[in-house]
């Protein structure tokens, strides 16, 4: 008789990333505040153990607090996030007020977004913890997104948060309740989405998946606007002999990235914008470009993607050329460099593109030059979003600031997308 095979996970990476906002002391001599915040890790880490094949010495979880004296900080954290495969955001007023927190939250989410890239199939893998309940309206995007069920924890969980039920030892069974719950999800999330490792970010570069209040206002603004725009060919109007597998019945399905990446980069773009909390648009830009008019001020900033080999056509490059005007445009040419035809046409295709963009491609060259991957189209995203946003508060047309009903505040009000529908026609909306 054979001996009975056991089996033995070789997948040793952290089932959990804990991320939270560090609570600060009131007052000299009183206990760290957030010891209660480590009491939780350890019981999530006791179930996640239990639950799972882990060996002993495998990290079932991480918190930042596990980071050893002398050991590089930044580096640290991003290590782990780049490697772990469920991020749990402890939720809480505080925790949305902390860049670091944002930062953390964006560099997981952005693992998600080149996974289901390359997968074409969903990654939900960011499982949200209540630690002090936060009212709906208080949400940025990324969270207000989020569909999850904390009812499931318990009515108590819901109301009171972890902490109410951690610091009441009346409510000590709701809360053996609701960390068993929640190590389940912990579990379960990580079994079923299998979200792959990722390159670790430089986190002296990460944005804020929660904007930046200073530019955004209030967080009951809601996101921001912005257009994304594709200047691309489509399977009906290619040129002679080009390679038709990387576009499609529209422009808004080109994927210069094809076969590594099975996702449209329209669509990987507005997803990354998202988690930057900006509400994205994709629009064609031979449909839906509107003709320059320089006494018109912008109504959002926009990204512009471009197809080097959309500039074969002579039509489409003079109107390209009018967006040399529109400092609140910022233009990303990929360039895929397994892609033999288009770099077999390299030289003749970037001199096209630098006789209609030249002002363009001075100002971000290594964004108008070719972006070589999606991994590389990610990390320059934000910098060119950024860029772009800056641009349009500089051009905008702003209305008188209304006062704020209380303290008499005073907030600018820029001027926004169009509500109506005819500005937009043809557009996807990708709310």
């Amino acid at each position: 008789m054979k001996p009975q095979r056991v089996r033995q996970s070789s997948d040793h990476r952290p089932y959990f990333f804990l991320s939270y906002a560090h609570t600060p002391r009131y007052g000299a001599g009183v206990p760290d505040p957030d010891m209660w915040v480590e009491r939780l890790f350890r019981d999530l880490c006791g179930h996640v153990m239990a639950m799972t094949d882990l060996p002993a010495g495998a990290p079932a979880g991480f918190m930042d607090r596990e980071i050893r004296s002398g050991e590089g900080w930044s580096e640290r954290l991003a290590e782990v996030l780049a490697t772990c495969r469920v991020f749990v955001p402890l939720l809480s007023p505080r925790y949305f007020a902390s860049e670091m927190c944002g930062k953390e939250w964006y560099a997981f989410a952005q693992r998600e977004i080149f996974h289901q890239a390359k997968s074409n199939r969903p990654a939900e893998a960011i499982v949200p913890a209540l630690w002090v309940p936060v009212p709906p309206e208080q949400l940025p995007g990324p969270a207000e997104e989020l569909q999850f069920n904390h009812r499931a924890f318990g009515d108590r969980y819901v109301t009171d948060g972890l902490y109410g039920l951690i610091k009441l030892r009346k409510f000590a069974e709701e809360y053996e309740r609701a960390v068993y719950e929640l190590a389940k999800r912990i579990v379960s999330v990580a079994d079923t989405t299998a979200v792959g490792p990722g390159r670790p970010l430089d986190f002296r570069q990460v944005p804020s998946a929660f904007g930046t209040p200073d530019r955004a206002g209030p967080l009951s603004t809601g996101p921001r606007p912005i257009q994304i725009t594709v200047v691309a060919p489509t399977l009906h109007d290619l040129p002679p002999g080009r390679d038709p597998q990387y576009y499609g019945d529209m422009p808004q399905d080109w994927n210069p990235y094809y076969p590594d990446v099975h996702r449209p980069l329209a669509y990987v773009a507005r997803d990354l914008v998202r988690s930057l909390y900006y509400r994205a648009t994709i629009v064609s830009f031979d449909r839906d470009s509107t003709p320059l008019d320089s006494k018109r001020a912008p109504t959002r900033p926009e990204l512009l993607i471009v197809d080097r080999w959309a500039l074969e056509d002579d039509e489409r490059r003079e109107q390209l050329a009018a967006f040399e005007d529109r400092p609140w445009v910022s233009v990303v040419v990929p360039f895929n460099r397994d892609d033999h035809q288009s770099r077999g046409a390299e030289g003749v295709l970037g001199a096209k593109l630098a006789e209609t963009l030249p002002t363009k491609l001075g100002q971000g060259r290594a964004a108008a030059c070719g972006v070589p991957s999606m991994e590389a189209f990610g990390l320059l995203l934000p910098q060119v979003v950024e860029a772009a946003a800056q641009q349009y508060l500089r051009h905008a047309r702003a209305y008188p600031p209304n006062p704020s009903p209380s303290e008499g505040q005073m907030w600018p009000r820029l001027q926004g997308a169009p509500t109506s529908s005819g500005s937009d026609r043809g557009a996807r909306e990708t709310e």
